[in-house]
């Protein structure tokens, strides 16, 4: 605009004395400057003040002063002394005729018919008459704006562009606003003046003379503005308006841009204003407010605003017009200018100083060192000029590119900046080689690269920062030479801090610098083993390390294939870690073992990395192994040994996976021997690891899973919930009560208190007690000592207390070291014989043959705390058994047997018989090895035949009883129920219900095998998953064995007491129709075994289910009428019994006292039985007969 240059302008000095009121910086104002403000000067002296201080008095008495010799303050008090609510009255009849009309223009009521031009009626009228021609013009304005529809318009006015009136109609303009300020808001009347010659002009008159309303005016300019100012003539003047106006009161310019950015509007006008602030701050020591401006817009969360100002740049880059007019010009001008400030001296030299290559161009302009003091600028520099190109879509001109390319290809210091600054210029050269045009260009780009080679080791060392741009380089050409151009992508727009679309077909030329000219893939792999592990890996270290380089790499196969070791560098690396764990470790690790067992191709088989070795791998653990308690003596972390173990775990489990495979191209690599596994305290620094989830990452979670797929016996539940006590709120308290007696004590100590136990328990005591006190570590050393006297506590008269004090040490230490505690334990359990025969299992005996823990003393079985630990070691070495046999089988899976095909008679068309493979003969070996460790527990729960003559046995005894619960006990029979048997029965069934839990076929092979009939009570009461059962014992009905049918129906008799079911009762009307169906077939002999042991489980059947009274009394008559044939075919007189028989149906209100009569007790227990009475088919008889009185006297006491 040009409307400026003749007129006189507020100064930003006269705005902030207006503003402040100050009367001192107004008098200092020249007459000129002061003529601009006299409108509000002579209503603010004429006007009835709301300050009635002396203060504002005296001021007001210097204001006074001042319009004194001004002759034109005169015409102005002259306009205030119109009537303005006439004035007002007749501007709205005004407003509501022409609203009528349709905004016509016809009689004015304001004006009437003028005689002249509107600037000779203005010149010629009085005061009144010139309020009324400038309300008139501006209301006609004002009106054709709402009118317009954001359509921007310029409207020809006399008034507005005469420059003889613009002191008067300004005069006019401000005094109609201040007093017609409802008729005529502030905002309005700016948004009009935008519309008439010499608008921003009045504009800026009027705001400096109502100061206050500045935000009010600019806000309402720019909310109404354009989204791109610079693409009409209309946001151009409105961007130079509120350019003029931010001018005349800089101290809001930066509220004004954040308006702009708030808005989305006007984004020539923030540049602008920004542009503006660059010129008056200056400084060259920091970022300058241009290049934080446009970096927050375009870098910023905000998604709306980087769109809306790319949009600018894109469209700035478009228009034809005049450049040095455009605001984007103006800033890129702006911005090669501070760019060409912070290059560093040029100074012509020869290449040959700095290169080996002689052939390039001789004279190359090479910059030297760039000022520390511009390394943070530059960086700055750099990332603005990557989103302005990557973002933005900015086109650089050639001088643009030349000096970003001398920028970027300059040498910073060795510091963390510059460190910043290198890795940034080389992510903007790959993401934008088009900057690299020329050969001479392409040279010195070389040249760089080559230098960064070079001095990479000296900044790391210098300036102390881990993550290096060596590794970035390094990483960059292992992604080039595998072809990964979308991971170099990934790497420029995270190390440049933005999204940038890049795309992979101009990385091409890029290519091939760094695959033939820098980087061959050998220098890459020798390169990257001669690089140095980062010290105290950590996740606080950020940035692009040596591990990322080494994981590519490895990836890549290039270490094998150029057949450099990397084996030490890894090793060393994980030994050199602390936690927060880095998260590329793991994916190191995983990566290391696959190119350890997975050969690159089939046809080098042998092109594999070097395994860790067994020694490097008890290293890590040396001084830990054991539950060395002092932590602050091991050489390794607890991170390096977690490392470690979980290498060792996922390389056993990656090889076995992988058997298959490796055999087929006669390759077997070696496993970690089972002495080495056992070396490794697993379960100790998993509780480690427990402690340390948040900051060990996935690598708790990795262990876990692996340890359940190898070691499941670590992995038992009851261990969890054992050491979910032991570092609980309980096992701090016992911390605190430790006393200093007890932590004098030593492994001696307590060999010595053992020894002389039988005599004195209370020191052995004494000493157990204290030790429970201890954590779990502490007591590792106390362990041998413990295990080297255990059969001492098996001895009589050890007091209880002793055991169960023994017990809970032993879980303590369970916690920490479970498996040498194990073998320990067994072989400290053995009976004496053996002991004597020094025989010592080892833990590769006890995962072969689990049942080895339960041929220990036979003291054991009746001594409840260790029995309890013997019964925790069994399900741990069932377990463990399990996975060694499926890690056996796996290792000689080469050794599958072909087919075989019975073809050995030669006859044609004969069946072959069906293969049993290894997979099924395993299986068929953990069944038996299970069903024969539940046959064992089972046969302990018997009682002796010492503990049956003592009592022992009168729990099953009277479970047994038919009324299915407990009588009165004696005072002898509740000490039975206290007594050992009874405990070691309970926890027995513990683990018998675990099993079948965790493996129902397991139940259903015991009770095909069976097992004495007398457990039965016991097994029903006790184990509480055996109702499992009830789906097979139609299967075991089924059996062709009259023992197993037998086994059936005594079982479902007492799971139909303890699951009275509808599903039992199904299982039992079954049952009382295959006895139905027995009883044809059979002859007296079978007859006899068969229904003797079972027609006392029809009255259970009667008791849990009545309605099967009929059914069983059917049967009990069926019964009855075939034996007593039987009978009467050898001439036997059996009729008394089939008339009781037929009286017992048909009376079914028999008294009680009968059915307890002495007859039923005499046939019952079989008294007074004469010879004849030995028949079986008699004897058969009288057992219905007793069956028939039982069911009756169950229905009598149930009513």
């Amino acid at each position: 605009m040009t409307e400026f240059t003749c007129l006189q302008i507020v100064s930003s000095f006269a705005f902030e004395a207006m503003q402040k009121v100050d009367v001192v910086k107004l008098a200092a104002l020249s007459d000129p400057e002061l003529r601009l403000l006299l409108p509000c000067l002579v209503r603010m002296a004429l006007c009835a003040p709301a300050d009635q201080s002396d203060a504002w008095a005296q001021d007001k008495k210097l204001i006074l002063r001042l319009l004194s010799g001004i002759e034109a303050v005169n015409s102005i008090v002259a306009l205030l002394s119109v009537d303005f609510h006439a004035l007002e009255q007749d501007a709205t009849k005004e407003q509501q005729l022409r609203h009528k009309l349709g905004g016509a223009n016809g009689e004015s009521i304001l004006v009437s018919q003028l005689q002249h031009g509107l600037a000779l009626e203005f010149e010629h009228s009085d005061s009144p008459r010139r309020l009324r021609l400038a309300l008139s013009e501006l209301l006609v304005i004002m009106n054709k704006v709402s009118d317009s529809n954001g359509e921007f318009f310029m409207k020809s006015s006399e008034l507005f562009e005469s420059p003889v009136y613009l002191d008067e109609v300004a005069d006019v303009l401000c005094i109609l606003q201040a007093e017609l300020p409802s008729l005529l808001p502030i905002t309005e009347v700016a948004e009009a003046l935008l519309h008439v010659k010499n608008g921003s002009w009045f504009m800026c008159l009027l705001v400096a003379n109502v100061p206050d309303s500045f935000n009010e005016v600019c806000r309402g300019l720019i909310k109404n503005g354009e989204r791109q100012d610079e693409e009409s003539a209309g946001g151009r003047r409105r961007t130079e308006a509120l350019r003029q106006l931010c001018k005349m009161n800089p101290t809001q310019a930066l509220n004004v841009r954040a308006m702009v950015v708030e808005e989305c509007h006007l984004p020539g006008l923030g540049i602008a204003l920004t542009l503006d602030q660059c010129k008056n701050d200056g400084s060259e020591d920091t970022v300058t407010d241009l290049v934080s401006f446009v970096s927050g817009l375009l870098l910023g969360t905000n998604a709306k605003v980087r769109t809306w100002f790319g949009m600018f740049i894109r469209n700035g880059q478009q228009r034809k017009r005049e450049r040095s007019s455009s605001v984007l010009w103006q800033m890129r001008r702006q911005l090669l200018l501070e760019l060409m400030a912070i290059l560093p001296t040029v100074s012509s030299g020869r290449i040959g100083e700095d290169t080996a290559d002689t052939d390039m161009e001789p004279n190359i302009s090479v910059y030297s060192a760039l000022k520390e003091e511009n390394v943070v600028k530059a960086s700055a520099m750099l990332r603005l000029y990557c989103a302005l190109m990557g973002i933005a879509g900015l086109k650089t001109t050639d001088e643009e590119a030349e000096q970003l390319l001398q920028l970027m290809t300059s040498r910073p210091p060795a510091t963390p900046a510059g460190v910043r600054f290198v890795s940034l210029s080389f992510c903007m050269l790959l993401a934008f080689p088009s900057l690299v045009s020329t050969p001479e260009q392409e040279q010195i780009t070389v040249m760089w690269l080559s230098w960064m080679i070079r001095e990479e080791a000296y900044f790391e060392s210098t300036t102390g920062v881990s993550a290096s741009f060596g590794e970035m380089l390094l990483l960059v050409a292992m992604y080039f030479h595998s072809n990964q151009l979308n991971a170099i992508i990934d790497l420029v727009c995270s190390t440049l801090g933005m999204k940038i679309a890049i795309k992979p077909s101009s990385l091409n030329r890029m290519k091939t610098i760094f695959t033939q000219e820098i980087f061959t893939e050998q220098v890459v792999t020798a390169h990257a083993v001669r690089v140095p592990v980062t010290s105290n890996l950590s996740a606080i270290i950020t940035g692009f390390l040596p591990i990322h380089c080494i994981y590519q790499l490895l990836r890549s196969r290039a270490f094998t294939k150029h057949k450099v070791s990397i084996k030490d560098w890894i090793y060393r690396q994980m030994c050199e870690t602390t936690t927060p764990l880095h998260p590329q470790l793991l994916p190191l690790i995983d990566v290391y073992i696959n190119s350890i067992l997975t050969p690159a191709s089939k046809a080098n088989p042998e092109a594999t990395n070097q395994p860790i070795t067994e020694q490097e791998v008890l290293n890590v653990f040396n001084g830990l192994t054991w539950g060395e308690n002092n932590r602050c003596r091991q050489k390794y972390s607890i991170t390096a040994q977690l490392l470690v173990l979980y290498y060792t775990l996922s390389y056993e489990e990656t090889l076995l996976s992988n058997v298959k495979p490796l055999a087929a191209m006669q390759k077997k690599p070696k496993s970690y021997s089972a002495a080495l596994m056992d070396q490794i305290p697993i379960k100790y620094l998993i509780r480690q690891a427990q402690g340390l989830q948040q900051e060990l990452g996935g690598l708790h979670s990795a262990l876990l899973r692996l340890l359940a797929t190898n070691f499941p016996h670590l992995c038992m539940v009851d261990d969890w919930m054992c050491e979910e006590e032991v570092t609980g709120t309980d096992a701090l308290l016992s911390r605190m009560l430790l006393t200093s007696r007890a932590k004098r004590h030593s492994p001696r100590k307590l060999q010595e208190a053992f020894q002389v136990a039988s005599a004195n328990y209370t020191q052995l005591m004494q000493i157990l007690e204290d030790l429970t006190l201890m954590s779990a570590s502490e007591l590792i050393p106390f362990a041998e000592a413990l295990m080297l006297d255990l059969y001492k506590v098996l001895e009589p008269g050890v007091p209880r207390k002793i055991l169960q004090t023994v017990n809970q040490l032993w879980r303590l230490l369970n916690t920490v070291m479970p498996r040498r505690l194990w073998v320990m334990t067994v072989n400290a359990l053995q009976p004496k014989a053996k002991l004597l025969r020094q025989q010592k299992y080892t833990q590769n005996d006890l995962m072969i043959d689990p049942l080895i823990v339960l041929r220990c003393d036979h003291r054991v079985y009746r001594c409840p705390p260790l029995m309890d630990i013997t019964l925790h070691m069994l399900n741990g070495y069932l377990l463990a058994s399990k996975a060694y046999l499926s890690a056996h089988l796996k290792e000689n899976a080469e050794q599958e047997t072909k087919p075989h095909q019975n073809n050995t008679m030669g006859i044609v068309g004969q069946p072959e018989v069906p293969e049993v493979t290894r997979e099924e003969l395993k299986n068929a070996l953990l069944s038996a090895q299970d069903s024969a460790a539940v046959q064992i527990l089972l046969e302990i729960c018997l009682p002796t035949e010492e503990e049956r003559s003592c009592g022992a046995g009168t729990f099953l005894e009277q479970q047994d009883q038919t009324t299915g619960i407990l009588s009165e006990f004696s005072e002898d029979d509740r000490e039975t129920l206290l007594s050992n048997v009874r405990e070691v029965q309970c926890l027995i069934c513990c683990l018998l219900h675990q099993l079948f839990i965790a493996d129902p076929n397991i139940a259903k092979l015991v009770h095909f095998q069976g097992y004495p009939s007398e457990l039965l009570p016991l097994t029903v009461a006790g184990i509480p998953s055996i109702h499992i059962c009830l789906d097979f014992i139609p299967e075991l009905l089924a059996q062709p064995q009259l023992e197993k049918q037998i086994f059936a129906i005594q079982l479902l008799s007492h799971l139909c007491i303890q699951y009275a079911l509808p599903k039992s009762l199904s299982v039992a009307r079954l049952s009382i129709n295959v006895m139905g169906t027995i009883l044809t077939v059979l002859t007296q002999a079978k007859r006899f075994a068969f229904f003797m042991p079972t027609l006392p489980c029809l009255v259970s059947f009667c008791r849990a289910f009545p309605p099967l009274c009929d059914d069983v009394t059917s049967l009990l008559i069926q019964t009855g009428q075939v034996c007593a044939s039987h009978v009467a075919t050898q001439a036997q007189d059996i009729d008394p019994i089939i008339s009781r028989l037929k009286n017992l149906k048909e009376k079914s209100d028999v008294s009680a006292n009968f059915q307890k009569s002495t007859d039923l007790e005499i046939i019952k227990k079989g008294k007074n039985i004469t010879a004849e009475n030995l028949d079986p088919d008699v004897l058969l008889c009288q057992r219905i007969e007793a069956t028939f009185l039982e069911i009756i006297n169950t229905a009598v006491d149930g009513v």
